[in-house]
Formats: C-alpha cells, structure tokens, sequence
C-alpha cells in the first residue's frame, strides 16, 4: 500500500512528495521528518526543490512551546506599525489563513544559512517538538533558538486536516501516523523553465526517477481518517 511505503519512508529519513490538491495551492513539497534532517537533504531541497524550507510543527507541540501566529504577532503590533495592518494577509486565493509563526536558527549556528546551519536547526527543533508534544519540553525555547532566523516556522491548524488542508497539516499528519516526532521539514517544487510551480507530471516523475513516494492530500486525508478511527 503506497501509504505504508510513505510512512516507511518517512521513519527512514528520506523524502515523500506531496501535492496539496488542484483547487488549492497546487504546489508538490518535497517532506522530510525534521529529526531526520542532514545537510545533504538541505542542499537537496535547496537544489530539487527551490522553494522556502520551512519547518511545519503539530499544534500541540507548538501551543506547548508558546509559537504564536505571525499575523496575531502582527495584528498586535499594528498599533505601534500602521504598515503591519495595512498589509494584513487578508485576500489569500488558496486559504482563509496562513500559517507562518516566528522564524529561527539554533543559537549554534552561525550566519544560519548554510546547508549545515539550516540543518541543524531544522533536526533540534525536531527532537524539541517531540518533547513538546509529550509536555515535557523546557519552557525556554529561546535557549536554545534566536529569532528572526533562517528556518520559518509552520503552526498547523488545531484540527488539522479537519479544519485546514494545507502541506502544513498534511505533513505533520504524516510524522503523526509514522510514530516519530511531529514536526517536518518542507519545500515547495519550483520549475525553471515556467517560473512556476512544478507540473503534477515532472513531480511525479522526479520521484519515479529518485524512487521516492508521490501522495495527492486526499490520499494522506483518507488514510489519516483510518488512522485515528482505529485508535478511537
């Protein structure tokens, strides 16, 4: 079943493509388990991918590590920054909300950009959303992490796939049903020659070339639904 040799994949350290669904962003990311992350996969999303990594955090994790939203951080200092409401991400074509919160690099890092910074910070915030999404993370994130950084971090929705449908929820759901840490690391799929997002068709064949798992959002939704009703 496709779903296994994805979750396999994931608890392996290696690379799942995922596309969100036609009538939303349209986009393939390339998703990785945060924990697992090493240079070599930075460079590669770098390179094959070419859109913002980011790393994309369940809920729960990030509620116990106190992330806020970038736009309530915003909206909160609109008061004291006219151009912060001015600009309120109030019109997206693809979602009712974002859901980008504070961006990070390890406080071991350096400029935090290089292959080897981005990968560390990506790998210990992922060993930190496991503490956190078993309440047991320090409550001093800024211990560790100084922001803003290189790494933006993701805030999936409390409901995940129920409420938002997002490469955000839809990767956390993945680390979620693999059984490891549920943060991911992603990158949207960029083409050179259309200045666009990769076609549905290159994507998958970048993955039938590279053996890797090709999953559609419903596909992960499904599988998710499954998931939890066996737990209930």
């Amino acid at each position: 079943m496709k779903i296994n040799r994805a979750l396999d994949s994931i608890r392996n350290g290696e690379f799942v493509l995922v596309h969100d669904a036609s009538e939303r962003e349209d986009e393939t990311d390339l998703v990785i388990a945060a924990e697992k992350v090493r240079p070599a996969h930075v460079a590669e999303m770098r390179r094959d991918g070419g859109g913002l990594i980011c790393v994309a955090l369940h809920p729960k994790a990030a509620k116990n590590l106190n992330l806020p939203l970038l736009t309530d951080i915003y909206k909160a200092a609109s008061s004291a920054h006219e151009v912060l409401d001015a600009a309120a991400a109030n019109d997206l074509p693809y979602d009712e909300r974002s859901s980008f919160s504070i961006s990070v690099n390890h406080r071991d890092t350096f400029t935090g950009v290089t292959d080897e910074d981005r990968a560390l910070t990506i790998s210990e915030l992922g060993k930190l959303a496991n503490q956190a999404f078993n309440g047991s993370a320090p409550t001093d994130f800024g211990r560790n992490f100084r922001t803003p950084g290189h790494v933006p971090l993701l805030r999936a929705a409390e409901g995940l796939t129920d409420e938002r449908q997002g490469h955000t929820e839809l990767s956390v759901v993945l680390m979620v049903m693999a059984g490891i840490s549920p943060a991911a690391a992603i990158c949207e799929m960029l083409d050179d020659e259309t200045s666009r997002a990769l076609s549905h068709q290159s994507a998958r064949e970048y993955a039938e070339e590279g053996g890797l798992v090709y999953l559609e959002g419903d596909e992960i939704r499904d599988a998710f639904s499954d998931w939890r009703s066996v737990r209930k």
